[in-house]
């Protein structure tokens, strides 16, 4: 890519209007009469605000229709404003062809119970009613952690690759139960069909326990694991999803860059040492972080940077996608965004700790060092109740 700052070009192509975009704001386009009519969830943030831009300037879709719980920034969308988990929202996909379902909650600091009521909830809500307001088309965005990160995966994975993740890991229970949810729709309901999209490490405005990875001050790594790395951009994960909404592909599919890295090469390019751990130690650190409240990240996420979990993208290959980003280039985009930031066991370290924490050498010192300063924010706020 010749653009210096790659984030930046990312999101003018899909936020900043085009001046062909802006003449139509001023003589408003012609009406569509072709192309299907898209209905987008979660289509005032994120992904979801991304999608629908795009599909909103793309003369390949007749009309986007926008839902969320609260009015987003495309004006040329059509929007209903209410939650996904509404019945009601049948009536608002009338005439929609095709649904893409982004609104779902995977925020580290959610509770746990709350995130999965909401997103298995919603998931269910949009799929019955879907098929009750005559959609023939719905787009589910999961992870490609629902194949799970163990020892003995094939590099790269097959996109049929049996799922074998299991629920330990932030997020991918609910993801998991997501996809169960897709694979019964068709059967409970005949003439819906059903897209799978399953996106690599996702960059691109988002906070999860593997971008947070790279907000330490040392990159930790397990003895005797076998990193790899395999990244995707929101830009290219929302041109994945423009194709299966105009129905290019459908079924369950990857997306992300072509090929990967090893874990030696995201250090060389990173220019962040490892501190590496036994695996008993660095386990049973998170899992009791995480047990007492310290961290949001459970242990199972830790898996998920030790065992390879990387796949092919062949469907989409053959579809004729390509990713406009390589794994090089999305990972100094995420260098770029998390700088200064400062985190250690996912936790984020106020600017004093995360101090202390990357003045220390030794790499066993920088994990005492970072859980101390865990252990001493959380008495300060216990005292201060």
């Amino acid at each position: 890519m010749s653009s210096p700052d790659p984030q930046v070009r990312a999101a003018r192509n899909l936020t900043d209007p085009s001046p062909e975009s802006t003449s139509e704001k001023k003589h408003p386009r012609a009406p569509r009469n072709r192309g299907p009519v898209v209905a987008v969830t979660g289509a005032a943030t994120g992904v979801g605000e991304l999608l629908t831009a795009h599909l909103a300037a793309s003369d390949e879709i007749k009309q986007v229709i926008a839902i969320d719980e609260r009015r987003g920034e495309v004006s040329e969308a059509t929007w209903h404003i209410l939650d996904v988990r509404d019945p009601a929202i049948a009536e608002k996909l009338r005439g929609a062809d095709v649904v893409v379902h982004l609104a779902l909650d995977l925020d580290l600091e959610t509770d746990p119970a709350a995130r999965t009521a909401y997103n298995v909830r919603g998931t269910q809500t949009v799929l019955t009613a879907a098929a009750a307001a005559g959609v023939h088309r719905v787009v589910l965005c999961t992870s490609a952690m629902v194949y799970g990160a163990l020892p003995d995966n094939d590099v790269p994975l097959s996109e049929d690759a049996e799922l074998r993740a299991t629920a330990e890991a932030t997020g991918v229970g609910d993801l998991l139960e997501i996809e169960r949810l897709g694979r019964r729709a068709p059967r409970a309901h005949p003439g819906l069909n059903v897209t799978v999209v399953r996106p690599t490490v996702l960059v691109g405005g988002t906070d999860t326990a593997l971008t947070r990875y790279f907000e330490s001050p040392r990159l930790l790594v397990v003895a005797g694991s076998r990193p790899t790395w395999q990244f995707c951009h929101v830009e290219d994960l929302v041109t994945a999803l423009e194709y299966a909404a105009l129905e290019k592909i459908d079924g369950e599919l990857a997306v992300g860059c072509d090929g990967w890295l090893e874990q030696e090469e995201v250090e060389e390019l990173s220019g962040v040492r490892r501190m590496e751990l036994p695996s008993a130690v660095a386990l049973g650190a998170a899992a009791r972080l995480h047990r007492i409240g310290l961290t949001p990240s459970p242990a199972g996420d830790l898996a998920y940077t030790m065992h390879p979990w990387v796949v092919s993208v062949s469907r989409l290959h053959d579809a004729g996608w390509r990713p406009k980003w390589t794994n090089e280039e999305v990972l100094g985009a995420l260098l770029e965004e998390v700088e200064g930031r400062h985190t250690v066991a996912g936790r984020r370290l106020g600017r004093k700790d995360a101090t202390a924490v990357s003045a220390t050498a030794a790499g066993a010192t920088v994990a005492l060092l970072g859980t101390a300063a865990l252990v001493r924010r959380a008495r300060k706020a216990r005292r201060r109740i």
